[in-house]
């Protein structure tokens, strides 16, 4: 056994992740243990502008390095990130919250403090806490080891966030630790059962003769993707994703057949997929807005399900496996077939019309042109999701959103968290200017830590999405249009971020041009009507309300 302070301890333990850095706000519950960070060698605190903003961070840093952490303070911290902590459970996101809690003695003593309601209650923040976390808890040094390394792992094998609470006067005290390097992989499977989820699949992929796999988040976020991507190339399998699982897999391969949304699918994909007598699924977890408001019908008897312990087809379910494992077996068994002689789905044809002012139906097939291999791109929730949606994402694009939760905001600091997991990628923004300003403030801390992502502002007047699901033209739906572009340079002076607008399809051209070799930040705002949209969200809207609202409910104008 080893000695170090908790402090230490749990550095160690995040360094053991790969985490270097951990994101939030100050508090002095934490200050104790922020003193800690800032001598610890290749890991750093990087202060946020607030705690919300902290969480859709550490989840964004998360879906590019596969896990992410933040750092608050008990009370006012914690339940100003519980709502981006929220979002990653919905979005099965791996995210470690820490929180410095008041002293030990005055939590056990049911001391009235300061940032609690003076009740000495000090059981209600980890209660908030528990509904939208794997584990939920506030250590001690008698079992501060034990706690934190249950927490990481399930963290970890779960694919849900954690939240540990750090009384203040603890960070300093030393513990004892295991010396054997940490893991939180999981364990092999028991080989009878590997063997025999192997050999069944097999023996039913023999006979099919419309194999399918539909592709969903716990694609990814089990680490399935390299895997299919082996099955889909040897066995030459057609592929669709749903909406949540947009660009698992390159979107231009010729065996992708495209979205799959139920009756709101591209064209030909339900059909496909419906009719698979052999589908691969991931866990698809279906809500309103990716199975075409519930008109999804997958083959449930023909329906081979992974998770990452698990393996189910039909009514036969394998457990006590490790899916990669299985995986693994199948994609080094199946037998080969000659690849197709498809052409690759292209990038959309485009021709400028210099004059002519951008629309929604012609910017988006813009952008996908201007997206290239390797990107990463983050997409708001609303019209930047909705018309990206149906556009084909090049080979190895990340692609970040919030489809399940769809918290508004959530993106500029989401990318600034994964510009920090991998800064030698290009990162691509694409927000309406309703949605920025909830978060505008971490613009500043993108800007301090010299990131130099490009950012296209959708300048629409409003919430889109909201007009076309009800009040087109109301005030509730309207916001103040800022001087979007003067941010950066009020947010840093000496910046080296560029801003740019655009109006027409020529000028949108002119600053494409620029950016296609800059290797400074931009910030772009591209302005459009308030009341055009993408063909998906002018459809989305009326079913939403009728959805929402019921028969008798109150409707939009038609437009």
């Amino acid at each position: 056994m080893a000695t170090m302070t908790i402090g230490e301890f749990l550095i160690s333990r995040l360094k053991a992740l790969g985490i270097t850095e951990i994101l939030g706000v100050p508090g002095d519950f934490n200050l104790s243990f922020l003193e800690q960070i800032s001598e610890a060698e290749n890991f750093r605190f990087v202060g946020t502008c607030n705690e919300l903003n902290a969480a859709y961070a550490a989840d964004g840093y998360a879906r590019l390095h596969g896990i992410g952490a933040l750092l608050t303070t008990y009370g006012v911290g914690e339940l100003s990130a519980l709502n981006g902590i929220a979002g990653a459970r919905a979005e099965h996101v791996p995210v470690i919250s820490l929180a410095g809690a008041p002293p030990q003695y005055a939590t056990e003593y049911r001391w009235n403090l300061h940032h609690s309601l003076a009740d000495g209650n000090y059981d209600n923040m980890l209660d908030a806490f528990r509904p939208f976390t794997e584990v939920a808890i506030r250590v001690s040094p008698m079992n501060v080891v034990e706690e934190v390394d249950r927490a990481l792992r399930s963290c970890v094998r779960e694919k849900r966030p954690v939240h540990i609470q750090i009384p203040s006067d603890i960070t300093h005290l030393e513990v004892e630790v295991p010396d054997e390097p940490f893991t939180v992989t999981l364990p092999s499977s028991d080989g009878e059962r590997r063997k025999a989820a192997v050999e069944s699949f097999l023996h039913a992929f023999d006979k099919a003769k419309k194999p399918v796999l539909l592709l969903d988040q716990d694609t990814n976020r089990h680490g399935f993707t390299e895997l299919f991507r082996r099955i889909i190339d040897r066995a030459q399998i057609p592929f669709a994703h749903m909406s949540s699982g947009k660009a698992q897999l390159n979107e231009r391969h010729p065996l992708c057949i495209g979205t799959y949304n139920g009756a709101a699918s591209a064209p030909g994909v339900q059909d496909v997929v419906e009719g698979s007598d052999f589908l691969i699924t991931t866990n698809p977890r279906f809500i309103e807005v990716n199975s075409g408001n519930f008109t999804h019908s997958l083959p449930e008897a023909n329906v081979i399900n992974f998770g990452d312990q698990h393996m189910k087809m039909g009514e036969d379910f394998y457990v006590g496996i490790n899916s990669l494992e299985v995986l693994e077996d199948i994609a080094a068994s199946l037998p080969e077939k000659k690849a197709t002689d498809a052409p690759a789905h292209p990038a959309p044809e485009y021709s400028v019309t210099a004059s002519a002012p951008l629309t929604q139906a012609r910017l988006w097939p813009r952008m996908a042109n201007f997206i290239r291999e390797d990107d990463v791109v983050v997409a708001e929730a609303g019209t930047s999701n909705i018309g990206l949606g149906p556009q084909r994402m090049p080979n190895g694009v990340t692609y970040i959103n919030s489809p399940i939760w769809g918290s508004i905001g959530f993106t500029l600091p989401a990318l600034m968290g994964a510009m920090f997991a991998a800064p030698q990628r290009r990162h691509l923004l694409f927000i309406g200017d309703g949605s920025f300003q909830l978060t505008a403030q971490e613009l500043s801390t993108i800007l301090r830590e010299d990131l130099a992502p490009i950012i296209f502002l959708i300048n629409n007047r409003g919430y889109t999405i909201e007009r076309f699901i009800l009040g087109m033209e109301q005030e509730y739906n309207d916001i103040q249009n800022w001087q979007f572009g003067a941010l950066p340079r009020v947010f840093k002076s000496d910046t080296s971020m560029k801003s740019y607008h655009a109006r027409t399809e020529g000028e949108l051209e002119e600053v494409l041009a620029e950016l296609e070799e800059a290797d400074h930040g931009a910030f772009v705002e591209l302005h459009l009507d308030p009341f055009d949209a993408p063909k998906a969200l002018q459809a989305f809207g009326p079913a939403t309300a009728t959805f929402d609202f019921g028969p008798r409910g109150p409707r939009n104008p038609e437009n």
